[in-house]
C-alpha cells in the first residue's frame, strides 16, 4: 500500500522537530514516538496537533536526558483509514527507527496498526481509540489502553439515564468498530437494568453530517432515549440537529454516550445544557489537573486539554518511566518488554494522579459523570461541568472475569 503523500510528510516533519538537549544528547541513545492521529478531519480538536503536542509536554515534563536518553516525536494523519495508518507505522518501524506509536484515535485504525506493532515487536500506546474490545478479544502483550473506553462511558452515562427512567431508547451508530462496540454496551447495560431498545440506525462513517433521517425515525419510536453511540463532530452535529428538530423539548433525553469536552464547547452551553457526559479527566477537576493545564495550555492555542489529550501525556510520559527502568536499548529491542515494564510500575501525573495498569492493558482510573452547565451557570468560555457522580477506578472498567484475554488469565 502506497502512503498518502500529506501523511508522509507529516511525519517528516515532526521527526525534524526532535527534541534536543545540546551536545551531549548527540551521544545518548534515541527513543522514537510516533504520534498517528487524525489531524484534518472530524477527531481534530478531542485528539489530533493537540495529543501531538501531550506527547512533546510528557517529554519536556520528564526530562529523558537527565536519565541517559533523548527523545524524538514523530506525526502523521491517518485520515480515518486504517490501510494508511499501518503504512505509516510499517515505513516508521523499518525506515525511521521508531519505537512505539501513541494515540491511534479511531478503534479500527488501532487494530490495523496492531498487526503491524506485534509482528515489529514494537510498543503501542493506545491513548486514543475506545473500543473496550482492545483488552478483551483484541488483546496481547505489545499494547496498553489508555483512553476512555466504550464499557465504562456507557455504564457510567448510560446508567445515570436508566436510574432517572429513561428505560426505552433509540441508538444511532457509527457504522465502524467503535461505533458498534458502544451499541454492544449500551444495549447490554439497558437489557440488564430491564430496558427496552425500540431501533437502531447505523450511518455511514466517516462522511454522514446530515443527521434528520435517523432523527425522525427517532422520534418515531416513541423511545425515551436516544443514544448517540458516536463522538466527535458527529456526536456534535447529531445534538445540534436534535435540538433544532425538538427532541428534548417533546421529553426525549439525549444520551451522548462517549463524548469529550471539546465537543461540548464547539456546540456551545445553549445547545449542550443538562448533557450527561462522562470523561476520564477535567481540567478545572482538582489542582494537579489546574496546574497541567496552566502548564499546557499556553502551547495549544487556546484548546484546553480533552480526556484523549490528557491520556496521550499521561501514556507517553508512563512510557518513559518504563524505558528509563528497563534501559532504552531493551526496550528499543523490545516493545513487549516496555510494556510489561509498564504494567509493572504504578503510575502518576497531573492529569489521572495515581494509578495502575492491569494485567490486560487496561489503564484503571476512575470515571467522572458530569452535567454540562447551563449559560448562566459559567464563568469562562470552558468551564462547562458540573460534577455528578465518579466511579472507582476498580470498578469503572469491565471486569477482566469471564474477558476474552489470555493475559487476563495467566
Amino acid at each position: 500500500m502506497e502512503i498518502s503523500r500529506r501523511a508522509m510528510l507529516g511525519g517528516a516533519l515532526a521527526g525534524a522537530s526532535a527534541v534536543g538537549f545540546g551536545a551531549r544528547a548527540e551521544t545518548m541513545p534515541v527513543i522514537r514516538i510516533g504520534v498517528i492521529s487524525d489531524l484534518s478531519g472530524q477527531y481534530r480538536d478531542n485528539s489530533g496537533p493537540t495529543s501531538v503536542l501531550a506527547a512533546k509536554q510528557a517529554v519536556a515534563d520528564f526530562r529523558p536526558e537527565t536519565h541517559g536518553f533523548t527523545v524524538e516525536i514523530l506525526s502523521a494523519d491517518h485520515q480515518q483509514k486504517p490501510d494508511i495508518a499501518s503504512g505509516i507505522a510499517r515505513q516508521w518501524f523499518d525506515r525511521d527507527g521508531v519505537d512505539a506509536v501513541a494515540d491511534l484515535n479511531n478503534t479500527a485504525v488501532a487494530l490495523a496498526v496492531n498487526g503491524v506493532v506485534s509482528a515489529k515487536d514494537k510498543a503501542q500506546l493506545n491513548t486514543g481509540p475506545a473500543s473496550a474490545d482492545i483488552t478483551a478479544k483484541y488483546c496481547n502483550p505489545n499494547m496498553i489502553h489508555w483512553a476512555p473506553d466504550t464499557w465504562g462511558d456507557a455504564h457510567s452515562t448510560g446508567s445515570a439515564v436508566l436510574r432517572a427512567g429513561g428505560d426505552s431508547w433509540f441508538l444511532i451508530i457509527a457504522d465502524y468498530a467503535f461505533g458498534h462496540a458502544l451499541e454492544r454496551e449500551a444495549a447490554g447495560l439497558v437489557a440488564a437494568k430491564g430496558g427496552k431498545i425500540l431501533g437502531r440506525a447505523a450511518y455511514p462513517f466517516p462522511g454522514t453530517t446530515d443527521f434528520s433521517s435517523f432523527l425522525i425515525s427517532a422520534q418515531a419510536s416513541g423511545a425515551k432515549v436516544l443514544g448517540l453511540c458516536n463522538t466527535g463532530g458527529d456526536m456534535e452535529n447529531c445534538v445540534k440537529q436534535a435540538h433544532e428538530f425538538g427532541l428534548a423539548a417533546h421529553g426525549m433525553t439525549i444520551a451522548a454516550l462517549l463524548s469529550f469536552i471539546t465537543e461540548v464547547h464547539s456546540m456551545g452551553l445553549e445547545t449542550g445544557q443538562g448533557l450527561l457526559i462522562s470523561e476520564t479527566f477535567y481540567w478545572d477537576l482538582n489542582e494537579r489537573t489546574r496546574a497541567f493545564t496552566k502548564r499546557f495550555l499556553p502551547k495549544t492555542g487556546g484548546n484546553y486539554p480533552s480526556s484523549l489529550h490528557a491520556s496521550c501525556y499521561g501514556g507517553v510520559l508512563h512510557y518513559l518511566r518504563a524505558v528509563a527502568s528497563i534501559g532504552p536499548a531493551k526496550a528499543r529491542a523490545s516493545g513487549r518488554a516496555a510494556i510489561a515494564a509498564m504494567k509493572a510500575l504504578p503510575t502518576d501525573d497531573d492529569c489521572f494522579g495515581r494509578a495502575s495498569i492491569r494485567a490486560d492493558g487496561r489503564f484503571l482510573c476512575p470515571v467522572y459523570l458530569f452535567r454540562v452547565k447551563t449559560p448562566a451557570q459559567s464563568r469562562m468560555p470552558w468551564d462547562v461541568y458540573n460534577l455528578v457522580a465518579t466511579t472507582p477506578a476498580d470498578q469503572a472498567f469491565r471486569p477482566m472475569a469471564g474477558e476474552a484475554c489470555a493475559m487476563a488469565h495467566p
